[in-house]
């Protein structure tokens, strides 16, 4: 079962990386690689910068593949692997999505079109992103790598699971709400909020109810 989750991560990369080959013989070789909150061109590179999100997505595929077996006793990844493998492929969708918008925001410019909101698209993709991550985030376990990661989580398993059922439910509801913003013509600065303010509520909730655990003394020993 496992093994599917790792043919589907190199078969997006192997995605990201085809589509990107196909286009590149024909782009010049300075295209635009910079993009400001109007959606205008104000960067220009090599067009080898491509290359750069798949060229990350490697590492990063081997730091998921390491990571558990550096997993110290009791926060391990063997309790939610496939959660956690889930993950994986979830982030390396995020950034085969962004390399194939950017590259067709790319080839749109280079032809003179520029009506395309490449930020907006981005945008929408986080937001997608981050609401498919809250809807397994209750599954996470404790441990170092992914979560909600503070010293109130991190000291109690009952803080950790509490607090990641609300996050699920805080983080779904803002990814879904901030793509909406996005589909009707919100202001991307003011669909931001939603993707970064509702982050403080489970960190919040995490010390305020390890605080009133600890004074009715029925933390874990």
């Amino acid at each position: 079962m496992n093994r599917i989750y790792w043919i589907i991560a190199l078969g997006l990369l192997a995605l990201g990386v085809g589509v990107t080959a196909w286009y590149y013989p024909g782009l010049p070789d300075r295209i635009p690689t910079h993009w400001n909150f109007r959606g205008e061109v104000d960067g220009y590179g090599g067009k080898r910068t491509l290359f750069l999100l798949p060229v990350m997505s490697l590492p990063l595929l081997a730091l998921f593949y390491f990571l558990p077996a550096l997993s110290p006793r009791h926060f391990e990844v063997e309790s939610f692997r496939g959660t956690y493998l889930y993950l994986m492929d979830l982030t390396i969708g995020l950034f085969v999505y962004l390399q194939l918008v950017i590259l067709y925001a790319t080839v749109q410019a280079v032809h003179g079109d520029n009506s395309f909101d490449i930020g907006r698209a981005l945008m929408a993709g986080i937001f997608l992103f981050f609401a498919l991550m809250g809807n397994v985030m209750g599954k996470v376990r404790r441990n170092f790598y992914i979560g909600i990661r503070v010293p109130w989580t991190l000291a109690s398993e009952r803080v950790w699971n509490d607090t990641h059922r609300l996050a699920a439910w805080v983080m779904t509801a803002a990814g879904v709400a901030g793509f909406l913003a996005i589909f009707l013509g919100a202001p991307i600065w003011a669909a931001m909020v939603l993707l970064f303010v509702p982050m403080m509520i489970p960190i919040v909730y995490s010390f305020l109810h390890y605080r009133a655990l600890e004074r009715r003394g029925e933390l874990e020993a």
